[in-house]
């Protein structure tokens, strides 16, 4: 994994050469991943653990969406606006949980939620964390002026639109008009000449068109230096058909192997599925975990259990937890990933192991 990020970081630096700015800034971020490294192996060889490189946080408890088959408004992270919602940590706290994580190596987090934006107070104490990167993953729809000089202060927050590939497929699952008001903010971005990315979850139905060298040639237009692909997990009843089977896995595989040949100014990442290359699931610390709103320290987004929480236990003795631990045994003795998610698959087991 760690060989991953630096690629994953030259290619970035390489991607932004021509923006003098945002080259500076990702040569100074190789420069702290490579310390980073050698945190994560400090950490090691001092407290007996490896330190994932990355992190899922889920920092906001509101959407202005209400998107089909949200995982989030599945497992009660998110509500819509105006609507009762779990507890989610302050601000200072969100801060000083990465602050840990980039002292011991941690390189990267994820935010999610619900809808970040609506939680401004929260990302501004998140960007002062300077040694990480925060993907931060928006339906797009809130980015106007107050939100590109954000981000043009802060480098380290990088906006994610997620769509759904065409405008009837985006608009279809998350709203009339969301497709048209995404594609608005990310000319905004390229015009501002931010370094920014999209997400898009693949299914059956889909995959081929939104690995299609037309669709990715037009996201290259948009101006996106980074796509992720991210396998639909059926947390709705009756839409199991549409959750990768391992010959979807494999295919998705070879397209996207095909597709970094032929792009070599895009990032492509697609997850689960680039766990198999890995060495299979990376969830409850292997390479990552999931932080839900609250500080529950879960195994990842799709698996909401926990035994601890980091806001009260470190990010460190988080990672040392039983359930944790329990879970990266189950891993070696063979839970992998097959399409889908392995934990999903394995849900009713996870939840044995809090017993």
């Amino acid at each position: 994994m760690a060989g991953s990020i630096r690629r994953i970081m030259e290619k970035a630096y390489r991607n932004v050469l021509s923006n003098p700015r945002e080259a500076a800034f990702a040569r100074k971020m190789q420069r702290i991943f490579r310390q980073s490294e050698k945190r994560r192996r400090a950490v090691r060889d001092t407290e007996g653990i490896d330190i994932p490189p990355f992190l899922i946080s889920s920092m906001a408890t509101t959407c202005n969406l209400n998107c089909k088959g949200c995982y989030a408004r599945s497992n009660g992270i998110a509500a819509l606006q105006g609507a009762p919602s779990k507890p989610t940590l302050e601000p200072a706290r969100w801060k000083a949980i990465f602050t840990e994580a980039a002292g011991l190596g941690i390189n990267f987090s994820l935010l999610a939620g619900g809808e970040p934006l609506t939680r401004r107070d929260i990302l501004e104490q998140v960007a002062l964390v300077k040694d990480m990167i925060f993907p931060v993953f928006t339906n797009g729809t809130l980015i106007g002026k107050s939100y590109l000089e954000f981000f043009r202060d802060n480098l380290n927050m990088v906006p994610v639109i997620s769509i759904e590939g065409t405008a009837i497929g985006t608009d279809a699952r998350r709203g009339a008009g969301v497709f048209e008001r995404a594609l608005k903010s990310m000319a905004m971005l390229r015009e501002e000449k931010l370094f920014f990315g999209t997400s898009i979850t693949v299914t059956t139905e889909n995959y081929i068109q939104v690995t299609s060298t037309e669709f990715i040639e037009t996201l290259r237009d948009l101006g996106c230096k980074i796509v992720f692909y991210v396998e639909y997990v059926p947390v709705e009843p009756g839409t199991e058909h549409l959750a990768f089977q391992d010959r979807h896995v494999k295919e998705m595989e070879s397209l996207l192997e095909e597709r970094r040949s032929s792009f070599g100014d895009i990032i492509f990442l697609s997850f689960p599925g680039d766990e198999k290359a890995l060495g299979g699931c990376l969830a409850s610390g292997r390479g990552f975990f999931h932080i839900a709103p609250d500080g529950s320290a879960e195994p990842c987004p799709f698996s909401p259990f926990s035994d601890c929480n980091v806001a009260q236990t470190g990010v460190l003795n988080a990672l040392k937890s039983p359930l944790f631990q329990k879970i990266r045994s189950a891993h070696a003795l063979g839970w992998e990933h097959t399409g889908g998610c392995t934990l999903w698959e394995h849900r009713d087991e996870v939840q044995s192991l809090l017993h």
